[in-house]
């Protein structure tokens, strides 16, 4: 039997795999896999540096499907190799426990790289794990012994490459010159309304040049020798590429292909075994693998082994020669925080003046900068106002990316997705910031960090009605509640200087997903918060007496609370006022903390958030909140008009009491 025969059948075991296991669950995407198999095929077996039987190791390549819905191609193609997936697995395809879910989920599935499904989000997680890449190359790599030196490799589609979120990637993965990325563009010309004519007819190509991209073109997406070509010369290029290959939505199915049919649903037995007469392949039984379709995938395991044994000597060697090097590279591989690292924290003294938690911020992260090289981060375009950047440090650029300044530009969607993918690649721990208002921007990438999860830490300043002057455009109302709402996302509000050097020790320490720092513009008193367990979520900062009523907020609402406390103190009434930094840290403690705090037999209790207020019930009886948009006036002013006055907060009380 012919090598070209043997290939033939590879990529149809690609196809009818996905499409026998689309066609069990009665749902799911055939299109995709089909038209794609051949593509996928010459990757895999021809260039991907992968290891299936140790899907982590360092020196691997990475491949993201961007197009998510298209998942089966993944499975087949992680089982065909070898990987721990079994058969079984992808008969269970969109079931409940499956490891084979509806879209390829980060840390469920062995060999899947990220989360994807929200199309444009594979495309923008990509390009940061190639500014990842980039990073540690040029701060590790030496001559001779280039260690970091992995390409990131994504099957796109037209769904993608709509998305606002691509447009932004691919202007920062172009002006960055992020020449370790190259994207298969699945130009099938079929969206689920119809022909791609209906909405979508720029000049993909001429767009990506302008971008910055090498644009290569593969008129047949079946022609595995042009795509093999393609892809070596994308490999020799600086620059990003896009590989745009001309497919067949459905390759196979007689009546469907090239058709919106074959999109998102199941071709039906009819169609299927039509298909399947097609291009030559038995009807039954379902799921088949020649067996010597899978000795030829299989070789994957033995070949991926000795790249990573190859690799492990050639590490072995680089240690030898560069010994201080190899042993920070490997502690970062690791995920390895350095030893004594929480020594470089700073701590602030009480001050009546204070300062803006987002300046608190700026000093941490410039006292962390030292002890951890592996901090690295930026900023929306907003650095001076978020206190982001890192001094002495240069800006990471085409020509110096050993920088850990980043410039994201106004792109914040795209920041979110490309903290994702640094965070995700590892040997990094990056940040990115902008204003809270525009996290509704980055929201997408926010949730499937916390989905994956991915250890991202993402920076929120002008938290609230408190940014003054910029009016309602800008002053969050609905964001703090509505982030609260993301499961396994820890959002810290620190209500001072110090509160804010602890949420960062939280952010730093936490790698099972992200971390959100909610920061004021204005300055805000430094209390005596030395030893605040900020990690607990939630403390007594101070009781006046015996408490009669419980006082809680966040951020800069505390330091409005505890004034009024003493003002009710003074009064003869008993108050315990609580800091409650985060909602997420405070339910993961036992009960008996949590009763500590909120003791069962004081039933007053009053909230103040300079925000929605929905949620705050479960702790508060009554919650003083706003529940409008803002305004457009000194921040002092504001307050007064909106009720955050000391003077508000006692009659509140009182009339609790």
């Amino acid at each position: 039997m012919s090598s070209d025969d043997l290939q033939v059948r590879a990529i149809n075991t690609i196809r009818f795999l996905s499409a026998d296991a689309v066609q069990k669950a009665n749902s799911g995407h055939p299109g995709l896999p089909m038209g794609t198999a051949a593509l996928a095929f010459t990757l895999w077996t021809r260039h991907l540096r992968h290891n299936p039987r140790n899907p982590k190791w360092a020196g691997r390549d990475r491949f993201i499907l961007s197009g998510g819905h298209g998942s089966m191609l993944l499975y087949s193609l992680l089982h065909l190799t070898g990987y721990d997936l079994p058969l079984d697995e992808l008969k269970n395809f969109r079931q409940w426990e499956s490891l084979t879910p509806g879209h390829p989920e980060y840390g469920l599935t062995p060999g899947v790289e990220m989360t994807t499904g929200p199309l444009g989000q594979g495309f923008a997680t990509g390009v940061g794990m190639a500014i990842a890449a980039s990073h540690l190359a040029a701060i590790f790599n030496q001559r001779g012994h280039e260690m970091i030196d992995p390409f990131i490799y994504a099957i796109v589609t037209d769904g993608d490459l709509m998305e606002g979120i691509s447009a932004e990637a691919a202007s920062l993965a172009g002006h960055l010159s992020l020449g370790r990325l190259i994207y298969f563009y699945d130009d099938n010309h079929v969206s689920i309304d119809g022909s791609t004519d209906l909405a979508f007819t720029e000049d993909r190509a001429v767009r990506f040049r302008a971008y910055g991209w090498q644009v290569l073109r593969v008129e047949d997406g079946n022609d595995v020798e042009a795509i093999d070509k393609a892809i070596q010369e994308a490999k020799a290029e600086p620059r990003p590429t896009l590989i745009i290959c001309r497919t067949t939505i459905g390759f196979g199915a007689p009546n469907k292909q090239g058709t919106a049919k074959a999109h998102g649903e199941p071709l039906g037995d009819e169609e299927l075994n039509a298909a399947k007469d097609n291009l030559g392949w038995p009807k039954e039984p379902r799921f088949l693998i020649p067996d010597d379709v899978l000795e030829f995938y299989r070789k994957a395991v033995e070949r991926g082994r000795e790249l990573e044994y190859d690799w492990k000597m050639r590490f072995d060697a680089y240690k030898r020669i560069h010994p201080a090097l190899g042993s920070e590279l490997q502690r970062r591989l690791d995920g390895k925080l350095p030893d004594g690292w929480e020594s470089a924290l700073p701590t602030f003294p009480p001050d009546a003046k204070g300062m803006g938690t987002r300046v608190a911020s700026g000093k941490v992260i410039n006292a962390l900068a030292e002890k951890l090289p592996e901090l690295i981060g930026g900023s929306a375009d907003l650095a001076p106002s978020n206190n982001t950047k890192i001094d002495g440090s240069p800006s990471f650029q085409k020509d110096s990316y050993q920088g850990r300044n980043f410039h994201f530009g106004v792109r914040e969607h795209a920041m979110g997705a490309a903290l994702n993918g640094m965070a995700v690649f590892g040997g990094i721990i990056p940040y990115g910031g902008t204003f809270l208002i525009f996290s509704d921007y980055m929201r997408p990438a926010i949730r499937l960090a916390a989905l994956s999860p991915y250890p991202s830490i993402f920076i929120f300043t002008h938290d609230s009605v408190g940014l003054g002057e910029d009016g309602p455009t800008h002053q969050p109302v609905e964001h703090l509640m509505s982030l609260r709402l993301i499961p396994n996302l820890v959002l810290l509000r620190p209500a001072d200087a110090n509160e804010t050097v602890k949420a960062w020790k939280v952010a730093i320490e936490r790698r099972d997903g992200p971390t959100l720092l909610v920061l004021t513009r204005q300055a805000l008193p430094t209390l005596d918060t030395l030893s605040a367990p900020v990690n607990k979520g939630a403390y007594v900062l101070k009781d006046f007496g015996t408490p009669e009523i419980i006082l809680m907020a966040s951020g800069s609402e505390v330091s409005l609370i505890f004034e009024a406390a003493q003002k009710l103190a003074d009064e003869g009434k008993g108050v315990r006022v609580v800091s409650f930094p985060s909602w997420e840290l405070f339910e993961k403690q036992d009960e008996a903390y949590r009763e500590s705090v909120l003791p069962k037999n004081i039933q007053k209790r009053l909230a103040v958030e300079t925000g929605v207020g929905l949620g705050w019930e479960r702790y508060a009886d009554s919650v003083i909140s706003i529940e409008r948009f803002g305004a457009s006036a000194p921040y002092k002013v504001i307050f007064e008009h909106l009720g955050f006055t000391v003077e508000n907060v006692v009659a509140k009380a009182k009339e609790l009491l």
